[in-house]
């Protein structure tokens, strides 16, 4: 089937629903609207990544969620069958990083999907779908024989974690960096930290396996919080009593973060990935953030999506890093339940959805 034909046959889309909150999504048919609007690109996805953002709607960290029912998913791969008007950035049969964060281009409206007579809402890049209206600005065009599995990490894994280290933390050579929490992102933050030559970088996280992972994407240190005793003691014995320079926290655990915040140096900055549950609030003493202390939230790494995914797809493809094995588990779209389950447990790497 060519992809004109594809275009004139695609009626329907495959879709995951988060028809409630802390309910299991629901996979069923929606239909497509009648046209692209101003600005709006057809995607037909190829591999969609699940994220931490993706578990925190459907267990509603930040509360009542009004848009449901509506589709999820937030970094993905694809190819773009169709472009609605005023788009410029991509055309049809281009392969796509699908990404959260807002690039160049237009910021179109978000589609609607219908579903028996029911209206099935969409944010400007969803990928939880095996096609997707999504808008100029949420996707980036990538080489045409770029790995579309390992695409999908372009648009949140590798993007936020090199943010993190390179635009929130600044870390400087030899800097000593402390990651609580070595999943998807985590991992990434401890190889992008030994890209700029930090010393030590130290992972923290309660399953052996992924700080196994975490040793050969770049952490000097690994340490099982589960089994540590006095955790701050341990790692004060890497970095050095007076805390780490850059301690970063993936996991939105509250007590965590305090901990994170109590284990950075006086100089130093404590950088907040993970989001905690709304009402989960954290306790500090403020009074080292009126010197040089810094406790700050990540915003995706302050990615620029069409400046950072080419320049880090010519990192890797020049071997400067390596994400061979991050991708643990791989699901297909019948199965997305499963693979949220598995994510949730925390005993994975990055997990795909497979739509093809």
């Amino acid at each position: 089937m060519t992809k004109e034909q594809e275009i004139l046959e695609l009626r329907k889309i495959k879709a995951a629903v988060l028809v409630a909150q802390r309910a299991p999504l629901e996979v069923v048919e929606l239909d497509l609207p009648d046209e692209l609007s101003f600005g709006q690109v057809l995607v037909k996805v190829h591999y969609s990544g699940i994220c931490g953002a993706q578990i925190n709607e459907i267990e509603g960290v930040k509360g009542p969620d009004k848009f449901l029912p509506h589709l999820l998913g937030h970094e993905g791969s694809g190819t773009v069958l169709a472009v609605g008007r005023g788009v410029k950035r991509v055309k049809p049969d281009d392969r796509v990083v699908m990404h959260w964060r807002q690039a160049d281009g237009v910021q179109a409206e978000a589609p609607v999907y219908g579903w028996n007579e029911r209206k099935v809402n969409a944010g400007w890049v969803t990928t939880f779908n095996n096609y997707a209206i999504v808008s100029e600005n949420r996707v980036t065009p990538i080489p045409h024989d770029f790995d579309l599995k390992l695409a999908p990490l372009f648009g949140c894994a590798v993007t936020t974690a090199i943010g993190v280290v390179n635009n929130d933390a600044h870390v400087k050579i030899g800097q000593s960096v402390v990651v609580f929490g070595v999943g998807g992102v985590g991992l990434n933050i401890a190889q992008a930290s030994a890209m700029v030559s930090a010393y030590p970088i130290v992972g923290i996280d309660l399953v052996d396996s992924k700080l196994d992972m975490a040793k050969r994407f770049g952490a000097t240190h690994c340490i099982n919080s589960s089994r540590a005793g006095n955790l701050a003691e341990e790692i004060k014995k890497i970095v050095g009593s007076a805390g780490a320079d850059v301690v970063v926290d993936t996991t939105g655990n509250a007590r965590v973060i305090e901990q994170a915040y109590e284990l950075t140096h006086a100089d130093g900055k404590t950088i907040l990935v993970g989001v905690p549950k709304k009402g989960d609030n954290i306790s500090i003493y403020s009074l080292p953030l009126h010197f040089k202390k810094v406790l700050t939230g990540s915003h995706g790494g302050s990615a620029e999506p069409q400046v950072d995914i080419p320049r880090y797809i010519r990192l890797m493809q020049a071997g400067k890093f390596s994400l061979t094995g991050l991708v643990t588990h791989e699901f297909k779209l019948d199965r997305i339940n499963e693979a949220i389950a598995l994510v949730r447990s925390g005993d994975a790497g990055r997990v795909l959805v497979s739509m093809d």
